[in-house]
């Protein structure tokens, strides 16, 4: 049963929303905030925020994943290679902020980018090969769209 690790990744990947109220607080009211605000959009400023809403977003699409692999009929190892290239895909959030924080080269970054992205190909491939009797089973319309 593949997917369970996708949720729990990403629930708990979701408190970086933390980060994204320490963002509003430095931009608003920490000393030399006229600074902050002025280099809002360049450098670490700026990767900062990229940091944050990739990894609330791959935080969602991990729980989606997740749910998806749980309920719908995909075979063992397309669920078991999607489920890892998905959780892999919060090396890109990760990245970023090691990039900020120690100046690590954009390994990391790459890498998690990459999985992703193969993570929904793979999913996408998998969902044209499901049978339509089998998804009216788990409650979804049938359609040969």
């Amino acid at each position: 049963m593949q997917g369970k690790k996708n949720l729990a990744a990403g629930f708990l990947f979701l408190g970086g929303l933390i980060y994204g109220f320490v963002l509003i607080c430095l931009r608003d009211f920490a000393p030399g905030k006229e600074q902050w605000i002025a280099e809002y959009g360049l450098g670490k400023h700026f990767e900062s925020r990229l940091a944050h809403v990739h990894g609330n977003l791959f935080a969602f699409i991990n729980i989606v994943a997740g749910y998806l692999l749980l309920k719908l009929p995909v075979g063992e190892f397309a669920a078991k290679g999607i489920s890892w290239l998905t959780l892999f895909g919060l090396l890109m959030p990760i990245g970023i902020m090691m990039e900020v924080l120690f100046g690590l080269p954009p390994a990391m970054v790459m890498a998690g980018g990459i999985s992703i992205v193969a993570a929904m190909v793979w999913f996408g491939f998998a969902a044209l090969k499901l049978e339509i009797k089998a998804m009216s089973n788990y409650g979804m319309r049938s359609s040969n769209a």
